[in-house]
């Protein structure tokens, strides 16, 4: 638990840091991080065939490096979607939703084909951590994305870049919305599976870490949702990575 809060907070951070630095650093950064992702891909696999605690980590570490490469790519704007303008005034229901999808549509076939691929390297493999872990990011990250547009009561995107403000203007309103209550209730209640099959699995098995990996990172997505709710600053925890923003706000 202690490994997957130092690597999600260092990795936000550092995400954060790169991608609300000069634009003209973007195409350097998208080179570093592609490189870290093809690592990351090759440690999901190394993982995957070693049925041991160090496996559960690899496997990890993996996943979250190729996560972060689709991170970057989206906040950098190298892959998000054919719609990169504020949402029309006029567009409401099905058209306003398409408008929303149209903005970061790439990004999340790529997410998608990433975890399908991940799940194809590592089935029937003696350890899974890797695939499981980023298809549990692509999930709670999609039930943040859909609370976001359908409406929360704190709306959060002070960690957003400048060049991608424009996707504020498809959050909804600030509510306590149906979506936003399926997600927080969803991703607690997977929390709490998982912590159970933590505490099912033998202590310091293999199963006994990937499972707790696994807990650790939906409680965390789960506090992350908490955090929709409450008048609490995104960028409150990482105002050490957001020096660019953090002059702007002064100025």
């Amino acid at each position: 638990m202690l490994v997957t809060l130092l690597v999600w907070f260092f990795a936000t951070g550092l995400i954060a840091w790169l991608d609300n630095r000069d634009r003209t650093t973007f195409p350097r950064s998208l080179v570093i991080a592609g490189a870290a992702g093809i690592a990351g891909l090759l440690t999901v696999i190394a993982g995957s065939a070693l049925a041991t605690s160090a496996g559960a980590y690899l496997g990890f570490v993996g996943a979250l490096m190729v996560w972060s490469w689709h991170e970057a790519s989206f906040l950098m704007g190298a892959v998000a979607g054919p719609r990169r303008e504020p949402s029309r005034p006029s567009a409401a229901g099905w058209d306003r939703f398409v408008d929303a999808g149209s903005t970061l549509i790439y990004h999340e076939i790529a997410l998608a084909l990433t975890a399908l691929m991940l799940l194809s390297l590592s089935w029937n493999a003696p350890n899974p951590t890797g695939a499981l872990v980023f298809l549990l990011l692509f999930a709670l990250r999609l039930c943040s994305k859909l609370a976001l547009y359908a409406g929360v009561p704190n709306q959060v995107g002070e960690m957003l870049p400048p060049h991608l403000d424009y996707l504020r203007s498809y959050f909804g309103p600030q509510r306590f919305s149906a979506m936003f209550a399926c997600a927080l209730a969803g991703t607690c209640a997977l929390a709490v599976q998982l912590g159970a099959n933590a505490l099912a699995a033998p202590a310091g098995s293999a199963a006994a870490v990937s499972a707790s990996l696994l807990f650790a990172l939906a409680a965390l997505g789960a506090i992350e949702h908490l955090f929709l709710a409450l008048p609490f600053r995104d960028g409150a925890l990482w105002g050490w990575a957001l020096p660019a923003r953090t002059n702007r706000i002064n100025a």
